[in-house]
């Protein structure tokens, strides 16, 4: 090989070897790229540029897994230059993907310390390393140092929206109220602009403001693609004569409560009328669960190591007629990847509990109390409504050994109240909510999923200024899933939170016989509890205002007898209807066999919306839906 002579021989410039190493990647693979850098940087130890080429050959090194050698490569830039601060922010990543994350925030650390200078690249640098050092302190739950670290980004580069979006989180997580504080630096009007549609759900109530967040973050941060665009879907035209193929997209298949709860779906379809593609995008998993999936389905595809344009071709060359987002704006979610519209239809489901304001997915599957008629102007999908929303799994695995409350550090007399949604759900007004059902409730508790340290004390000393005795506020500890249902019991009213309420975790505490009180508002997240008491044949457990829900609960804490009645109904009710119903009229081509695709015949009458460059059609079965909707008439985006 020439270059390799080159090489060897110190006649191959930098920019020459540069450009060698990219056509290299594209026709001969990483093997070849490493070998030319390895030789490049043998045989030239006195170039000058030597640091830049060793960074690069790190980046190779790095994509081929070879952490050990991308990491010696690294350390050796950052001593022929000490200066050169990208070495030390994938040096960071490196440190962090072999397990040693606290040397990774040494090394960012120690290049903040260095960047003294205001400058342009030094402000780039410098908010670029905090940003990594919060990643990594968020990931191992040290959120008021990453809190803190993220504010100085902020103070350095107000406009870092993925930075407005991680501190606004961590504030919720934290019970830090208000949530939404500006400072000198950054507005109020800046952050709301940058909250992710997640955070918005927890935040405020309004359908119409969580839509506008929707379609923002996805204009600003998944944007329009520039390529790759599926433009006809010959494979799925191909395929009409045969059964329907339906692919489902997640990063959840596997333990996670999206996870949980799709645990028996695909095993409920008509295999006859459906053949099922998954499409998973999360991170390695061997546990039972995604055992289950693999097993349970036609086509198991990883394509988490797949950039989104090669994913989206092989989605469109598997001749998929409906791809089912189960991740929408969650993490790990490959929403430009659905931008590419690899399948021409589009479905919304499960993971994100709202519209997505996106201009390709075509519906969003909910029921007629989630969605009611008059609000679906707040959704940019068509809303095709089931029975019930939401799945659940009939056979998930329950502890046989149910704690006792003395071992759960309950009082074995007095009403124990419990919510086990994340702290990131707890609004003020939520809180002062349940510190005045504990006022108006002698003896009651307030069981809650822990959380942080710094969290917990926070909480316990609102409850404290309140006249509330802060060991009322029991913490429950982190468990496997098994034992976490199985202490259920030990509460006699889950007390759900406003404006995003419990999904999975009231299904849980209906399976497992405890009612559950719910305030339903205008937005999906906050309607999806009050469904599933409907399924359950609990709707006066439905409150749908504050002085209800609260009024109810001091009822129900104050009359032992009716809530344990109440949880004797729900126990059987959650069991008789299993949700599971909500499968059986998902697919038009298969009624009786519970299929999880669009009844095309609901919307068969429709007129199609005004289509623009980049329109989804269906291609088979003689039906068509183009263009999307973000306030109630069609058009282009």
């Amino acid at each position: 090989m020439p270059e390799m002579s080159q090489a060897a021989e110190r006649t191959l410039s930098v920019s020459d070897l540069i450009q060698t190493a990219e056509t290299l990647k594209q026709t001969g693979g990483a093997p070849r790229v490493v070998a030319l850098y390895e030789t490049w940087t043998r045989h030239n130890p006195e170039n000058p540029l030597l640091y830049a080429v060793l960074f690069n050959y790190a980046v190779v090194l790095t994509e081929s897994g070879d952490l050990e050698a991308a990491r010696a490569c690294l350390e050796r830039a950052i001593a022929l230059n000490p200066e050169f601060m990208p070495a030390y922010i994938n040096l960071g990543r490196v440190l962090e993907r072999q397990g040693k994350n606290d040397q990774a925030v040494l090394q960012w650390s120690a290049m903040v310390d260095r960047l003294a200078a205001v400058t342009g690249a030094a402000i780039t640098h410098k908010t670029t390393a905090l940003n990594q050092i919060a990643r990594v302190l968020e990931a191992g739950n040290q959120d008021a140092a990453a809190e803190a670290m993220l504010r100085q980004s902020l103070d350095l580069d107000r406009d870092q929206r993925e930075a407005i979006q991680h501190f606004l989180a961590l504030r919720q997580r934290q019970c830090e109220w208000p949530v939404v504080s500006p400072w000198e630096r950054v507005s109020r009007k800046i952050l709301m602009a940058g909250i992710s549609p997640l955070s918005v759900a927890a935040h405020t109530d309004d359908p119409m403001l969580q839509l506008a967040a929707s379609w923002n973050y996805n204009r600003c941060d998944v944007g329009a693609p520039e390529s790759g665009i599926v433009a006809a879907h010959w494979a799925g035209r191909e395929a009409q004569s045969g059964p329907l193929r339906i692919g489902y997209l997640s990063s959840d298949l596997r333990e996670h409560a999206v996870g949980h709860l799709m645990a028996e779906v695909f095993e409920l379809h008509d295999r006859g009328a459906v053949e099922l593609f998954a499409y998973y995008c999360g991170p390695p998993a061997d546990d039972a669960f995604q055992a289950r999936f693999k097993a349970s389905v036609d086509h198991w595809v990883p394509i988490s190591d797949l950039d989104d344009a090669v994913a989206a071709r092989r989605i469109a060359d598997d001749g998929i007629h409906i791809l089912v987002d189960l991740n929408g704006y969650t993490r790990e979610g490959r929403t430009k990847l659905v931008a590419l519209r690899p399948a021409p239809i589009i479905v919304n489901w499960l993971g994100f509990p709202g519209s997505m304001g996106s201009p390709y997915h075509h519906y969003i599957i909910a029921d007629d109390w989630i969605i009611p008629a008059e609000h679906e102007i707040y959704y940019s999908e068509s809303v095709l409504r089931l029975p019930c929303y939401q799945p659940n799994n009939r056979q998930r695995l329950v502890s046989p050994r149910r704690p006792s409350r003395q071992e759960a550090k309950l009082p074995e007399d007095g009403i124990v109240y419990c919510c086990f949604n994340g702290t990131h759900k707890i609004s003020r007004f939520t809180f002062e909510r349940w510190l005045t059902i504990l006022s108006r409730v002698p003896g009651s508790v307030l069981w809650l999923l822990s959380s942080t340290e710094a969290a917990h004390e926070r909480l316990r000393r609102f409850a404290g200024e309140r006249g509330i005795a802060p060991e009322r506020l029991i913490f429950a500890e982190k468990m496997g899933n098994a034992d976490h249902l199985a202490r259920y019991g030990l509460a006699d009213l889950f007390l759900d939170t406003a404006p995003y309420g419990a999904h999975t975790t009231a299904s849980d505490a209906l399976w497992m016989g405890v009612p559950v009180l719910t305030l339903s508002g205008r937005s999906f997240a906050s309607r999806v509890c009050g469904s599933l008491l409907r399924a359950a044949g609990l709707p006066e457990l439905i409150c749908t205002s504050p002085e209800e829900y609260v009024d109810r609960a001091v009822a129900l804490g104050r009359n032992s007898a009716m809530v344990h009645n109440g949880a004797a109904i729900s126990g059987t009710a959650s069991r008789r209807t299993g949700f599971l119903r909500a499968l059986r009229h998902a697919d038009a081509r298969a009624p009786a066999g519970g299929a999880l695709s669009p009844d095309m015949g609901r919307v068969s009458g429709r007129a199609p919306a005004a289509s623009g460059p980049h329109q989804s059609r269906r291609v088979s079965r003689g039906r068509s839906r183009t263009g999307s909707r973000c306030d109630g008439s069609p058009g282009d985006w």
